[in-house]
């Protein structure tokens, strides 16, 4: 849609400047040039690599200097965080992927059954690698964009994954950090036994050149650089654009104000209202944005200022007009008081991306994977989810 190729064009414009920028002011500096020549140099002497992507972007979150460095048959591709994207199209992506000659692996690094299945799929796929060795000790590298989870991946398969009572207690930890970039050196962990699995945590690394706006746009939303670098206050406009022009909204609908009621008459240091009973539960803040009550006063508010709203979101003025309403408005759900409307702006974009990179606000995923796809790392479309649901029924009807 045009309007949100606006939001996205003018945030992913301020994205690609400032990777032409020197520390501190910009995104790729030399400790990430340094990473990604140690990253490179050691492809040719592990045994495999596991790309990890965003599963919300899964086309604009590749890791760029795989795809002359690594064969397909030494990689896999596994796209965390699912539990934060479109189901339908995950699994459009991970069939785009194997259709392409490659394992594909859909993961949500904190699901423990999630990870059990990718050790399973890592070990299989190490042994066809070693096919006649025993014995053997392997190595796997971690690599892919900042903030997409290598870290966490990392720790999960090395709590699962090892073996014997001895090694508890141990063995070392990967540092995780919901900060993009805070991983700076390759490091070793072990994850199994019999044989030997070795797992490296990589540097996130992203390319130095983004070929188009909406790309930068994508990659600043879903965290991959520091927000305070883009400006949280257009990353969370950029997110409502995404949002008005969706059918999230309408799942808000039945929400009651049954909670608000009773939150009137009960103290909430003492208490939280659980369906039609109010039950004594540990110290509730009001000032914590994170409280299903409060995410519950956000969905009811966005859903009233769109629902409400007589003007047409395909025009760039109307949408500015909506999104400016939204700002007022959620600065009352989310419980935001300050002298200044401009710290009272920030405030409420901080908490609002928080909410939607946590999920609390619906499921999006911004990449879309056609039947014609061909290079899917050069994908540049914008997408709203009602496009999402054309494109469904359109892959529905020539299925």
């Amino acid at each position: 849609m045009a309007t949100l190729a606006s939001f996205s064009s003018r945030l992913g414009a301020v994205v690609r400047e400032l990777a032409s920028k020197k520390e501190p002011g910009g995104w790729y500096g030399r400790h990430m040039a340094a990473a990604e020549r140690a990253i490179l140099d050691r492809i040719p002497l592990v045994d495999l690599v596991v790309e990890v992507r965003d599963a919300r972007i899964p086309s604009t979150s590749a890791f760029e200097c795989l795809r002359k460095a690594c064969c397909s048959h030494k990689q896999v591709i596994v796209l965390n965080k699912v539990d934060l994207a479109d189901n339908f199209l995950t699994e459009r992506w991970l069939e785009h992927f194997k259709n392409q000659n490659y394992i594909a692996y859909g993961l949500n690094a904190h699901n423990k059954d999630s990870i059990k299945e990718l050790l399973r799929i890592l070990r299989a796929r190490v042994k066809e690698l070693k096919v006649g060795e025993s014995n053997y000790t392997a190595t796997i590298l971690l690599t892919g964009i900042p903030n997409v989870g290598k870290s966490a991946i990392a720790n999960s398969m090395h709590q699962i994954g090892r073996i014997g009572a001895a090694e508890k207690g141990k063995l070392k930890h990967a540092v995780v950090n919901p900060h993009p970039g805070e991983t700076k050196d390759i490091s070793s962990y072990k994850i199994a036994s019999h044989p030997n699995l070795y797992v490296l945590d990589s540097p996130g690394i992203l390319r130095l050149k983004i070929a188009h706006n909406d790309m930068g746009a994508k990659l600043a939303l879903t965290g991959a650089m520091e927000d305070f670098l883009i400006g949280e206050y257009d990353l969370a406009r950029y997110f409502l654009a995404i949002l008005n022009l969706s059918e999230e909204y309408k799942r808000w609908e039945k929400l009651k104000n049954t909670l608000d009621d009773t939150l009137s008459s009960v103290s909430l240091e003492k208490h939280v209202v659980d369906c039609d009973t109010v039950q004594r539960k540990p110290r509730q803040y009001p000032s914590d944005h994170t409280q299903d009550f409060i995410v519950k006063d956000v969905r009811q508010t966005l859903f009233k200022t769109i629902s409400s709203f007589e003007g047409h979101l395909e025009e760039e003025n109307d949408m500015e007009r909506i999104i400016e309403s939204q700002f007022i408005a959620l600065q009352e759900a989310l419980k935001v008081s300050s002298e200044s409307s401009e710290d009272r702006y920030k405030t409420v974009a901080v908490k609002l991306l928080n909410l939607y990179r946590t999920g609390r606000l619906g499921r999006y995923t911004l990449d879309l994977v056609s039947n014609h796809e061909i290079d899917a790392s050069l994908l540049c479309e914008d997408l709203s989810s009602t496009e999402i649901r054309q494109t469904k029924m359109s892959l529905v009807q020539t299925a």
